[in-house]
Formats: structure tokens, C-alpha cells, sequence
């Protein structure tokens, strides 16, 4: 005779999620200001993801004379719309406007305004102060400062994202390596890190600047030069601590492979460590660039940004609302994220993991698996 064992088994996205993954989200959710600061970080980083449909001078949507245009993704010339000229469309123009409404209309952003228009019909000398047009109010080259604010808030997350993944990538795989190899290997690596970080970053960023006019791809690559030295002490460590345990060793003799020993066996307990700091690095890279752009050497001149945003602030203290705009921005945004990582430290904490009340019912499917008698 045989009888049922019912075994369930959590799933997400139709993977299985083991019972200590599952405590760790239970625990992840169980501190509300973490959880909440990471839906709130979210919401606004997909909404900055589409700027140009927020925030932008072109209309998102223009129907006229039975056609249906997308000005965000094409650029289409005035004659399109019953104009005179070839070249690209100015839609705040009244007269192509007047144009488009005999024969249509136009859906326009919530912001009629992208982070380079100029606005020419300011009732005062730029930066003007906040109204109904302008939410909070315009930089000294009369542009929008909401405008400005979304697509420099996309820019300094994705760039703090991407340096974040590469340098953690790259931090990863030299710890692994000088940790598991440990002995003459170790030693080099660790010599050739301490030379390494030793070299002044500012200053070879101020001679770049100075030779040819940095760009996100150049400033991301030069950071990534630097920035992957941050996890290779926490993984180190790991390795070092777990290299000679008995699993370990046991598929040695087997004759696992070192690598796959390595990653497949070792890397997952040097994870928990990893995860707990990913969301500090990225505070550190979006404040790194943030700096860059306050001391001019960032970004080209132009382009949206928060560390802009901050140097307009400084230069123009008679419009208190730069200063004010751009603090205000990357103080919820650094807050928002030191929240989620405290909450990620605490969910992986072994001291929390079977701490407090036990996990939520389990309403996953469940497995039949028959057992003799």
C-alpha cells in the first residue's frame, strides 16, 4: 500500500521558488518602507523611461486629412500639413497649428516642452519663477525645469543601472577568482587592487574633459575602469571562507571542474552578500555622475541632468527653485534607494530569515508523491 504526501510548492512566473527564497521575499515585504520604496522608485523610473511622451514639444499623436502621424517616432516636414516649407514641422508654430485644426487635431504631451526647447514668451527674464506653464519654473536658458527633471532622472538610473550590473559583474569574477585560487594568485590581484585604486579618478577625468568632450558611453566606460573594485573584498571573503569545506572538496574529487565549482557551487553563497550591497553601489553610481555633471566635466553641456540641474542652482541663487528642484530630487531618490537596500540586507540576514512570525499560507500547486508503506 502506498499513501499521498502532498508537497507544495510555491511558484512565480512558473518557477519554483524554494522555502528559504520564499522567507527572504516574505521578509523582503514585511518591511513596508523598503517595499514601498522600491514600487515607488519603479513607478517613477518607468515613467521617465517614456519622457518623450511626457514631457515633449512634438505632439504624441497628429490625425489630419483622414492621415494618422506619430510625431515622437518620425520627423515629418511642414508640407505634410498643408505648410510651405520642407523642413521639420514646428508644431507651437500658431500657423501650422491653425493648419492641423481645419482638418484634425492633435494629442499633445502632459509637458509640452522638451529638456532643449527654449521657451521664447516668458512674462519674465529666465529663469522665471513657477506658474501654471512652467511647474517649476524655467533655467537660466529659459527651459522647462520639469522637462529637464524627467529626462535627467532617466539618465542618471540608467547609468548608475548599467555601471552598477558591469562593475558588480567584473567585482564578482576577480573576488571568485582570487578567493577560490587563493596563494600567489590572490597575492597579485590583491597588489595590482591596491596600485589600481591608488590612481586619482578626478583628475584623470579633468585631463579627459580637457582633451575631448566626454559622453555617457565614455563616462561609463572610464568609471567601469574603477567602480568594479567595490565587491571584490565581500566575495573574496566568501570564497576564501568556503573554498575548503567539504563540498567543495568532494567535487573536486570527483573532478568537477574549477570553474564549475566556482560558479555553479561557491558563487551562490557569495550572492547573499552581493545582493545586500547592489542597491548602495547604485546610490554610489548615480552620485558619482550627479558630482560629475555639478563640476562640469560630466555629460556634454546640455544635456539634461540632475548635477546640471544642481550647478544652475548654485550659479543662479535669486531662483531659489533650481537648487531647490534638484536637491529635493536626488535626496528621494538616494532615500528611496538606501530604504530598499536596507530592506534586501535584512531579508537575506540569517539572524531574521526564520525570525518573527512564520510565512503566509501556501496557496501554490501541489505535487503528489507516493511513498511505501
Amino acid at each position: 500500500m502506498t499513501r499521498p504526501n502532498t508537497v507544495k510548492q510555491d511558484r512565480f512566473l512558473g518557477v519554483v521558488i524554494s522555502p528559504i527564497t520564499r522567507r527572504r521575499l516574505h521578509n523582503f515585504r514585511a518591511n513596508g518602507r523598503g517595499f514601498w520604496s522600491l514600487w515607488i522608485f519603479l513607478a517613477l523610473f518607468f515613467i521617465s523611461l517614456f519622457a518623450e511622451v511626457v514631457a515633449n514639444d512634438e505632439p504624441i499623436l497628429v490625425y489630419y486629412d483622414g492621415g494618422i502621424y506619430l510625431p515622437v517616432l518620425k520627423d515629418y516636414p511642414e508640407t505634410t500639413f498643408g505648410g510651405e516649407f520642407l523642413t521639420r514641422t514646428d508644431y507651437g508654430d500658431p500657423y501650422v497649428r491653425a493648419l492641423i485644426s481645419d482638418k484634425g487635431f492633435m494629442i499633445e504631451p502632459i509637458i509640452p516642452y522638451d529638456h532643449r526647447t527654449v521657451a521664447w514668451d516668458l512674462p519674465t527674464p529666465a529663469p522665471s519663477a513657477p506658474d501654471g506653464e512652467h511647474w517649476l519654473g524655467t533655467d537660466d536658458q529659459a527651459r522647462d525645469v520639469v522637462a529637464r527633471l524627467i529626462h535627467g532622472f532617466r539618465i542618471s538610473v540608467i547609468f548608475g543601472l548599467a555601471l552598477t550590473l558591469i562593475s558588480s559583474v567584473v567585482g564578482v569574477a576577480a573576488g571568485a577568482v582570487q578567493g577560490y585560487f587563493g596563494g600567489w594568485t590572490d597575492l597579485i590581484f590583491q597588489r595590482f587592487i591596491e596600485i589600481w585604486s591608488g590612481l586619482p579618478i578626478l583628475y584623470l577625468l579633468i585631463i579627459l574633459a580637457s582633451l575631448i568632450e566626454p559622453n555617457f558611453w565614455l563616462l561609463l566606460g572610464l568609471m567601469l575602469l574603477f567602480s568594479w573594485m567595490g565587491l571584490v573584498g565581500v566575495v573574496r571573503a566568501e570564497f576564501l571562507k568556503v573554498r575548503n569545506l567539504d563540498y567543495v572538496r568532494a567535487a573536486r574529487a570527483l573532478g568537477v571542474t574549477d570553474r564549475v565549482i566556482m560558479f555553479r557551487h561557491v558563487l551562490p553563497n557569495a550572492m547573499v552578500a552581493t545582493l545586500t550591497f547592489m542597491p548602495f553601489i547604485l546610490s554610489g553610481s548615480i552620485t558619482t555622475l550627479t558630482a560629475l555633471d555639478f563640476l562640469g566635466i560630466g555629460l556634454p553641456p546640455g544635456s539634461a541632468s540632475l548635477g546640471e540641474l544642481l550647478a544652475q542652482g548654485k550659479a543662479n541663487l535669486q531662483a531659489p527653485w533650481l537648487g531647490l528642484t534638484g536637491f529635493f530630487t536626488i535626496a528621494i531618490m538616494l532615500s528611496l534607494l538606501v530604504f530598499i537596500g536596507e530592506a534586501v540586507r535584512d531579508a537575506f540576514d540569517p539572524r531574521k530569515l526564520f525570525a518573527g512570525e512564520p510565512p503566509p499560507p501556501e496557496t501554490a500547486t501541489s505535487a503528489t508523491i507516493e511513498e511505501p508503506a
